[in-house]
């Protein structure tokens, strides 16, 4: 009896103990000032900027996926890369004009902010993390809409730091290339129709969220579904998606993104 509630006393210990600091995150947020210093100083001169959005999809995807698979395909880029650390998910995004709402606006609960806004929010994040000796900086979005601003603001500042090249900004399009039309190309191969693949919230939007994180997809709405349009946020059928068909655009963007970047790198 006494060696059972020795060993419940020694659980109820555990689980009052905060959680140990991972000083080997890869994360900017779950590091200290001092550890993101000593990073930098070993060699982790590579920050990736992770771009989502806040936007309908339809009724079967959450309003963050874009978020979450910024997120989590960022940390795969990070670790085989071995010498990058990821800032935080930006979430808001220019989604389109707000009062009349037009596109993603018309459904509850996306958000959209002014193209200047956001463009002037990159380059302040930029800007920083020069400042504290991140030699690359690089723009991961995971939406299309807004990949012509992350060009904009690379220029800019490529430009301006013409003459002062230890710091750089890469627009790292071919991140979105390959969750899209890559992707695309994959699925067509497998006998899967354009019209199914669809551009947004489709056959493509869903697989690649499914295996990610498998609660971004609402499963019922998706079983119930009929043929949908884009009166519900849909372009595209979702139906036939599974995480299966979803890990191939997974294994693509990490490493086609992992070479473009070391690509890019190495041209400057």
């Amino acid at each position: 009896m006494r060696t059972i509630l020795n060993y419940c006393l020694f659980l109820l210990c555990l689980w009052d103990m905060p959680a140990l600091a991972d000083v080997n995150s890869l994360q900017l947020d779950e590091l200290t000032s001092p550890e993101v210093h000593s990073k930098i100083l070993a060699g982790n001169t590579t920050i990736l900027i992770p771009i989502g959005a806040t936007e309908q999809s339809g009724p079967h995807l959450v309003l963050g996926k874009h978020n979450v698979r910024a997120y989590l395909l960022s940390g795969q880029i990070a670790k085989k890369l071995g010498n990058a650390l990821i800032a935080p998910v930006i979430t808001y995004v220019p989604e389109g004009a707000i009062n009349p709402p037009v596109g993603h606006m018309r459904f509850a609960g996306t958000i959209s902010i002014p193209e200047a806004a956001f463009e002037a929010m990159l380059e302040g994040a930029a800007r920083s993390f020069r400042q504290h000796g991140f030699r690359d900086i690089v723009f991961l979005g995971d939406h299309g809409g807004y990949q012509k601003n992350l060009e904009h603001v690379a220029q800019k500042l490529t430009r301006e730091w013409v003459h002062q090249p230890h710091s750089r900004v890469i627009a790292m399009t071919d991140y979105y290339r390959l969750s899209s039309s890559r992707f695309v190309e994959i699925l067509k191969k497998r006998g899967f129709t354009e019209v199914e693949i669809g551009k947004h919230a489709g056959l493509a939007d869903t697989a690649l969220s499914m295996a990610l994180d498998k609660n971004l997809v609402r499963n019922d709405a998706l079983a119930h579904m009929e043929k949908s349009g884009e009166a519900d946020g849909v372009v595209g059928d979702p139906r036939r998606a599974t995480a299966e068909l979803g890990q191939l655009a997974v294994q693509e963007i990490v490493d086609g993104t992992v070479t473009a970047i070391r690509a890019a790198v190495n041209a400057h």
